[in-house]
């Protein structure tokens, strides 16, 4: 793709990853009109632990960020750490858009202060199926892919999976190599 085709709109653009997120907003109503979804009223922003100093030079500023976050968005803000020793930053509100904003905030805030290279995911819990379904969000990539656990240990409905990914595709960046769909068996979320 040269210049050329992107002055003269023959050629698009990749959306910038950051901003890719937001395309979960707008498939509220897909998800719920199509699939049956709703929001569980929780996102999160899942990132890898920082070293013994820079945690201890950035946690004062992630609780403060933390804090803001929820105090203008009047969500409500929780940090856990999950089985694997990754860090979750969960925002729990009933509407989708304030936890997209949410999970945003944070993963911009990080971002700027030199932990990008730490953001692994974000994921967004709906409810409405026979499972709970997942929709992830993978910074790396721009890209969202389902997760659903079936409730037995480590195992996922593959079917439903790619029944979600067929009819969310036209409105989300749907991560198109499986072998990346990551699983997040025993979300604390």
């Amino acid at each position: 793709m040269g210049l050329g085709d992107v002055l003269f709109g023959r050629k698009k653009l990749k959306a910038p990853a950051a901003e890719r997120l937001f395309a979960i907003s707008t498939a509220a109503v897909t998800l719920d009109t199509d699939c049956s979804l709703t929001t569980a009223g929780v996102g999160a922003v899942i990132f890898k632990p920082l070293s013994a100093g820079e945690f201890t030079a950035a946690e004062q500023e992630i609780e403060q960020l933390l804090q803001a976050v929820a105090s203008s968005s009047g969500s409500t803000l929780d940090r856990k750490t999950d089985s694997f020793g990754y860090e979750w930053v969960i925002i729990k509100d009933p509407d989708l858009e304030d936890q997209v904003a949410g999970v945003h905030t944070v993963a911009s805030e990080l971002e700027a202060k030199g932990f990008g290279a730490q953001l692994l995911a974000a994921a967004f819990k709906f409810q409405g199926g026979k499972n709970p379904v997942y929709w992830i969000y993978g910074f790396k990539t721009g890209t969202f892919w389902p997760f659903v656990p079936t409730g037995e240990k480590n195992e996922r409905d593959n079917a439903e999976e790619m029944q979600l990914k067929a009819k969310l595709e036209p409105e989300l960046p749907v991560e198109q190599d499986l072998s990346r769909w990551l699983a997040l068996f025993d979300a604390p979320i």
